[in-house]
């Protein structure tokens, strides 16, 4: 009886914290620019009605009048400011995965996991050529305030 009580509750305990970790993605995040450290944009996270996550640049610290000329479709010459570059990402092992993230800067989409790191409060985003993750790059995005 002792066994099956303590498992349920470590059990409750760590569902309880993955989804503590998908709520605290939500929120306003400042983009750095890898080349020289400065801030770039306000990415705006949150969660649609459709129960996917998404994310639209809310504030561009430089050129706020961009247009995204080297994207393609639906984005091409439309304003950078208020673009969603987050779509249809899903909660899957404490972190978002399965959707895209938009390059603005170049035009192209690129699949793309999120995760929390709860040491430092920041993000962990990265985008990425293939389904596995290997090739592509990470950024760190900083809580907005």
């Amino acid at each position: 009886m002792r066994k099956t009580l303590l498992s349920i509750i470590l059990l409750t305990a760590i569902s309880l914290s993955g989804f503590s970790q998908i709520d605290k993605i939500v929120g306003k995040w400042k983009t750095i620019d890898d080349n020289d450290g400065t801030a770039k944009s306000i990415v705006f996270v949150f969660k649609a009605t459709n129960g996917k996550y998404y994310g639209k640049v809310e504030k561009l610290f430089k050129n706020a009048d961009a247009l995204c000329t080297e994207c393609t479709g639906a984005n091409k010459d439309k304003p950078k400011l208020g673009m969603m570059v987050i779509n249809n990402m899903v909660e899957k092992d404490n972190s978002l995965t399965g959707g895209t993230i938009l390059d603005p800067n170049n035009g192209k989409i690129y699949k793309c996991n999120i995760s929390y790191d709860p040491k430092s409060g920041n993000l962990k985003v990265r985008g990425s050529l293939d389904k596995g993750g290997f090739i592509g790059r990470s950024q760190t995005w900083i809580r907005e305030k």
